[in-house]
C-alpha cells in the first residue's frame, strides 16, 4: 500500500484510520481540532499541523470531513492540501458532499496534475470501526484501482458507480432510502407500544418477516428506550438529505417521503437534539402519540 494521509478524525474518521494502519499502512494523520490522534499515534500513526505537511508526506490522501465548505478548506485553504500535493497524487474523499461540488473539486485538482475519487460510505460508527462499510465508489477507472486497497481496509461492499461525483449521487440515494426506513421503523414500533404489544417480541416476531432491516435490528432498542447516544448524527443525516433535494430539485423529482423526514429532523434539531443518533425520529413520532 502507498504513503496514505488522513485528514479528519471524527466518529468514523478516527476508526477508518485505524482499520488503514491495521492493513499496514504508512499513515501520516491530521484533525481540525487537536487531541483526537492519541491512539492512532500510539499505534505508529504520524501526527502533523496542517494539511499541506500531511500532503507533503503522502502518496494517497483520504479526506473524511462534514460538509462541503470543510472539503473545500481542507483540500484549497490556508495551508491545505493543494499547497503539499505532488503532481501524481491521489486524492479519496469520504465526506458526503454534493455531486457537482466534487466535479469541481476534482477538476481544479486535475489542473495540478492530482486525481480525485469521490468515496463516501454508509454503514455508521458500527461500520467504521469494524472495517465493513459500504462505499460508493466515482471516478476514473485507473484512479478507483489505485484507490482500491485504501478502500478494501475500510470497508466490505465497495461499488464504482461511474465518473466523477457517481459516488455522491448514490450516496444520496441511500440517505433518501433510509430516510424511508427510520421512519417506517419508527411508526411502526411507536403504533405497536401505544397497542399495548410487548416492544421486544414485536421487534423479534417483525425480524423474522419482511419487515427486517438494519435499522430495526440495530436501532429498535434506541427507540423502544427513547435513548439516541450517538451513532449517526441527526444534523449530519439532515445535511445529507438537504444534498439530495437539491440533486432531486435539479431532476424535476418531489420525494415526498424524504421532504417530510427533513421537517422532522429540523424540528428535532430546533429542539436540542441535532447530536443525537438519527434514530431519534422516533421522539417525533413518539412525543405527539405521548401528549394525547
Amino acid at each position: 500500500m502507498e504513503r496514505v494521509g488522513f485528514a479528519g478524525l471524527g466518529t468514523m474518521g478516527r476508526s477508518m484510520a485505524g482499520n488503514l494502519l491495521a492493513a499496514g499502512a504508512e499513515l501520516t494523520v491530521w484533525n481540525r481540532s487537536p487531541g483526537r490522534a492519541g491512539e492512532l499515534v500510539a499505534k505508529g500513526a504520524v501526527e502533523v499541523a496542517s494539511p499541506a505537511e500531511l500532503a507533503g508526506r503522502s502518496d494517497v490522501v483520504v479526506v473524511c470531513v462534514s460538509d462541503t465548505p470543510d472539503v473545500e478548506s481542507v483540500i484549497f485553504g490556508p495551508s491545505g492540501l493543494a499547497d503539499g500535493l505532488r503532481e501524481g497524487s491521489l486524492v479519496i474523499d469520504c465526506s458526503t458532499i454534493s455531486p457537482s461540488a466534487t466535479r469541481e473539486l476534482g477538476r481544479r485538482l486535475a489542473e495540478r496534475g492530482v486525481a480525485m475519487v469521490d468515496a463516501p460510505v454508509s454503514g455508521g460508527s458500527e461500520g467504521a470501526r469494524l472495517a465493513t462499510l459500504t462505499v460508493f465508489v466515482g471516478g476514473a477507472e485507473a484512479d478507483v484501482a489505485r484507490a482500491m486497497p485504501v478502500l478494501q481496509a475500510m470497508g466490505k461492499t465497495i461499488t464504482h458507480l461511474g465518473g466523477p461525483g457517481s459516488g455522491q449521487a448514490a450516496k444520496a440515494v441511500n440517505q433518501v432510502i433510509i430516510s424511508g426506513i427510520y421512519l417506517g421503523v419508527a411508526e411502526g414500533l411507536v403504533l405497536g407500544m401505544k397497542a399495548g404489544l410487548d416492544p421486544v417480541r414485536l421487534v423479534e416476531s417483525l425480524s423474522g418477516g419482511a419487515a427486517q432491516s438494519w435499522v430495526l435490528a440495530n436501532r429498535s432498542g434506541n427507540m423502544v428506550e427513547d435513548s439516541y447516544p450517538l451513532g449517526f448524527r441527526v444534523s449530519l443525516h439532515r445535511k445529507d438529505l438537504g444534498i439530495a433535494l437539491d440533486l432531486a430539485r435539479s431532476l424535476g423529482l418531489a420525494l415526498p417521503v424524504a421532504r417530510l423526514t427533513a421537517q422532522l429532523e429540523d424540528d428535532l434539531i430546533a429542539g436540542g437534539h441535532s447530536g443525537e443518533d438519527m434514530s431519534v425520529l422516533a421522539k417525533a413520532i413518539r412525543e405527539p402519540a405521548e401528549s394525547r
